[in-house]
C-alpha cells in the first residue's frame, strides 16, 4: 500500500455527534464506556489516598507514584505483543475480559480494605493484575467504536470518545471520589469502581459482535505487524512521532504545577485541586467543540493544537497569581481536549480498516511511554530551573516542535489522490 494522505477525511461533510449517537449500539458502548471512566476518575482520588494510608517504610511520593505508574507495566508489554506481532485480537474478547478482571479486582480491593487486611504490597500486586489488558482495552473500544460507523463519523465517534474522558475521568469521577471520601473514606471508592466497570461488560456483551475469524485468528504470511505497517506509511510514523514528542513535552508541567501553586502562588492543595478541576472543564468544552473542526484539515488541527497548548504553557509560567494560572489552565484545557481525537481520526484516515488495530496497540505502548518519560525529564529540569523556569521549558521545547511537526505531515502528499468518501 502506498503512503496515504488524509485529504479524502479533510474534504468529507462529517457527521455531527447526534448524527452517530442515532445509532443505538453505539449510543450502548458509549454509555458504557463513560460510566466505566467516572469509576476510573474516583480512583484519581482514592487511590493516592489509599497509597498513603498504606505505604508503610515506602516513602510517600514513591508510593504514590508506584500505584500511578506500576500498574500501566503489564499493559504495554501486551500492546506491544499485538503491535509488533502479527496475531490480531477480538476486540469484544479484549472488552470482556478486561471489564471482568477490573471488577473483580476493584471489589477484591475494597473488601480488603474495608476487612482492614489491605497492604501496600498486596493493593500494588492486585492492581497490576487487574490491568494487564487495560491499554489493549482501551484500543478495543475505540476500534469497536469506529466500526459501528462510515467514514464520515469517525471524527464524531473520536470526539464522543474524548468527551467522555474529560467529563468522567477529570470532572465527574474526581467529584464523586471526593464526595465518597468525605463521606465514608477512600475504601468504598475502590467497590464502587468495580460496580461501574460492569456497566462497560454489559455494553461489550450486548453491542458489541464477536470478530470474523480471519480477524483474530492465529498467523497467516499475509499478515503484518503495526510496525511494518507503520515503516510502509512513512506519515503514520511522523505522525506517532509527533504525538509522542507533545505528550513526553508536556510532562515537566505536571511535576512543576503542584510546586508553581504552592510556592510561587502562595496557594494550598484545595488550590491546586482548583487548577485541575479548571484544567478539566476546559478540556471538556474542548473536547464537546471537537465535532464544530470538522471542516478544517486535521493536519492543520494538530499542529495548530501543539502551538496553541505551548502559548497557554508560556502564560502558565508567568502568571501572577491563582486565578490568572486558573483561566490558563481552563484554556489550555479547551485548546488541548480535542487533541487526541483529531489525531487518532487523521490515524484512521491513513490506513485501512485491516491496519487500524495492530497501529493502534503500538499507539497506545508508545503514549504509555511518552507521559513517564516526560516525568523523568521534568523532575531533574524543574529542580534545576524551578516551576516556573521549568513550565518556560516545557513550553519553548513545544513551540519547537510546531513548525517540525507541520514539516513531517506536510511535506509529501499521495501520489494518486484517495476517492472522496460517500
Amino acid at each position: 500500500m502506498s503512503e496515504v494522505t488524509s485529504d479524502a477525511t479533510e474534504a468529507a461533510e462529517q457527521r455531527s455527534y447526534w448524527q452517530v449517537l442515532r445509532n443505538r449500539k453505539l449510543a450502548t458502548l458509549l454509555a458504557g464506556d463513560a460510566i466505566s471512566k467516572i469509576g476510573d476518575g474516583m480512583t484519581f482520588v482514592g487511590l493516592p489516598l489509599m497509597a498513603l494510608a498504606l505505604h508503610g517504610s515506602v516513602a510517600a511520593a514513591v508510593a504514590i507514584a508506584l500505584v500511578n505508574g506500576a500498574p500501566l507495566l503489564a499493559p504495554f508489554g501486551l500492546s506491544l505483543y499485538f503491535g509488533l506481532g502479527k496475531r490480531r485480537f477480538d476486540p469484544r474478547l479484549v472488552l470482556l475480559i478486561d471489564s471482568s478482571l477490573r471488577a473483580v479486582m476493584f471489589f477484591v480491593l475494597g473488601a480488603l480494605a474495608l476487612a482492614d487486611r489491605l497492604n501496600f504490597g498486596l493493593l500494588l500486586g492486585l492492581l497490576m493484575a487487574g490491568s494487564v489488558v487495560k491499554l489493549l482495552s482501551a484500543s478495543a473500544r475505540r476500534l469497536a467504536a469506529v466500526e459501528m460507523v462510515d467514514e464520515d463519523g469517525r471524527l464524531a465517534v473520536n470526539g464522543l470518545l474524548g468527551t467522555s474522558d474529560n467529563l468522567a475521568l477529570f470532572v465527574v469521577g474526581p467529584a464523586l471520589g471526593g464526595l465518597i471520601v468525605a463521606l465514608s473514606g477512600p475504601d468504598l471508592i475502590l467497590i464502587a469502581n468495580g460496580v461501574t466497570y460492569l456497566a462497560m461488560l454489559v455494553a461489550a456483551a450486548l453491542v458489541v459482535p464477536r470478530a470474523k475469524r480471519s480477524e483474530a485468528s492465529d498467523v497467516k504470511d499475509e499478515v503484518s505487524s503495526g510496525w511494518t505497517i507503520m515503516r510502509r506509511l512513512p506519515v503514520v510514523v511522523r505522525l506517532a512521532l509527533v504525538v509522542f514528542l507533545f505528550d513526553m513535552f508536556y510532562g515537566p508541567v505536571e511535576v512543576a504545577l503542584p510546586l508553581l501553586v504552592t510556592d510561587e502562588l502562595d496557594g494550598d492543595g484545595a488550590a491546586y485541586g482548583a487548577m485541575w478541576t479548571a484544567f478539566g472543564v476546559g478540556a471538556l468544552v474542548g473536547a464537546l467543540l471537537t465535532n464544530q473542526l470538522r471542516k478544517y484539515p486535521p493536519k492543520v488541527l494538530v499542529v495548530a493544537i501543539i502551538g496553541g497548548w505551548s502559548l497557554c504553557a508560556a502564560a502558565l509560567g508567568v502568571a501572577p497569581n491563582l486565578l490568572v494560572a486558573g483561566v490558563v489552565l481552563a484554556v489550555g484545557g479547551a485548546v488541548y481536549g480535542p487533541f487526541l481525537a483529531i489525531a487518532y481520526t487523521l490515524l484512521q484516515s491513513l490506513l485501512k480498516t485491516d491496519e487500524q488495530q495492530p497501529v493502534f496497540a503500538l499507539w497506545a505502548a508508545g503514549i504509555t511511554v511518552a507521559f513517564p518519560l516526560g516525568l523523568a525529564v521534568g523532575g531533574p529540569l524543574v529542580t534545576a530551573a524551578g516551576p516556573r523556569g521549568g513550565i518556560l521549558v516545557s513550553a519553548l521545547v513545544t513551540a519547537l516542535l510546531v513548525p517540525a511537526a507541520w514539516h513531517w505531515l506536510m511535506r509529501q502528499k499521495s501520489p494518486t489522490a484517495p476517492q472522496p468518501v460517500r
